[in-house]
């Protein structure tokens, strides 16, 4: 499975968040790859959002008034889309003005990780970890507990 992350801001290089998302990063045995984009107009963000979506792959576009689900649901959804052919996900995350329509619009699922407001660089550590807990679930480690 190939995985991008595209995300508004760029994470600093030494933070406790990158040391965190590269972590789970090089735990998980799927392809995540990081696309960031410094903080503009909301439109602009769009657009590198949009663009940085491979083509054909599955699109999750993280926003307040998206879905909240379990982590095996999540990790269902993923592993239905996989025995369906899919071989990429893109995740989407947003600057701090959130989405355009027109993003949300885009996206195969949109997700809620709770109604709590989260820094962006946490959001992304969140993420990471919740990528590796699918994989593990996915594949039947004891990693995830329930």
């Amino acid at each position: 499975m190939k995985v991008v992350i595209a995300a508004i801001g760029k994470c600093k290089k030494g933070s406790p968040e990158k040391e965190l998302i590269d972590e789970y990063i090089k735990r998980s045995s799927w392809d995540i790859v990081i696309k960031e984009q410094d903080n503009s107009n909301q439109v602009d963000e769009a657009k590198f959002l949009i663009s940085s979506i491979p083509q054909g792959s599955k699109v999750v576009v993280l926003d307040e008034r998206g879905e909240n689900m379990k982590s095996l649901e999540l990790a269902a959804k993923i592993e239905n889309w996989m025995l369906n052919g899919c071989s990429d996900i893109c995740f989407l995350i947003g600057g701090a003005d959130g989405h355009l329509p027109s993003t949300r619009e885009r996206a195969d699922l949109v997700l809620s990780f709770g109604k709590l407001t989260l820094p962006h660089m946490l959001m992304r550590v969140v993420l990471a970890e919740q990528i590796y807990r699918i994989q593990t679930i996915i594949n039947h480690h004891p990693y995830h507990r329930e």
